[in-house]
């Protein structure tokens, strides 16, 4: 089983899981970076508020959003881009509970996908003062990128990944995450 994934990381209005603004994917086949996928988000209501400190932190505001696609054309077409891959985000808790709270804001469905956190992973793999994503990515030597931009971030996590898989010598998000001890889980909760 070659090292296939989706990178995912998502930024949100509010503090609220069901307020994404913007999602960044890449698509890892083989071990290679082989796509990409972005969009701003106009957030479902009633979570389609933005707070300030969110703004201070990615700069999205609701101008930027207001002729972006609804979360329910967004949700589609990731769905569509992710066709079935395992995803890995950098601190995955967050990730998938964006995923999950937004989808029940609007009474859609998801496929129960795997999915894997490459914090965790990190944590088992790396010596560094701190797991942060812009750390980590430092630490591999992406020396620049624009964090808390949705695709720059998922871009860096799929790097972190595939560095990772490298280091440790497997070709396989399973084998990586048994080096790590980490659980690959369910979406939806049904065991991995």
């Amino acid at each position: 089983m070659p090292l296939n994934f989706t990178a995912i990381d998502f930024e949100t209005a509010n503090g609220s899981p069901a307020s994404p603004c913007a999602v960044g994917l890449v698509k890892v086949v083989e071990g290679k970076i082989v796509d990409t996928y972005a969009t701003l988000i106009q957030p479902p209501y009633p979570q389609d508020w933005f707070e300030p400190f969110n703004i201070k932190v990615h700069g999205i505001t609701p101008e930027d959003v207001k002729d972006a696609p609804s979360w329910e054309i967004a949700l589609a077409e990731m769905i569509s881009f992710i066709s079935g891959d395992d995803l890995i985000a950098h601190n995955a808790g967050f990730d998938m509970g964006v995923l999950k709270a937004s989808a029940l804001a609007i009474d859609a469905s998801l496929p129960n996908l795997r999915y894997g956190c490459s914090l965790i992973m990190a944590r088992k793999t790396y010596n560094l003062e701190s797991y942060r994503l812009n750390q980590v990515a430092y630490a591999i030597g992406i020396e620049e990128f624009n964090h808390h931009d949705a695709l720059a971030d998922s871009d860096a996590c799929a790097r972190i990944v595939i560095h990772m898989a490298d280091r440790h010598e497997v070709d396989n998000l399973d084998d990586l995450a048994k080096l790590t001890n980490h659980n690959i889980k369910r979406l939806l909760g049904e065991p991995a």
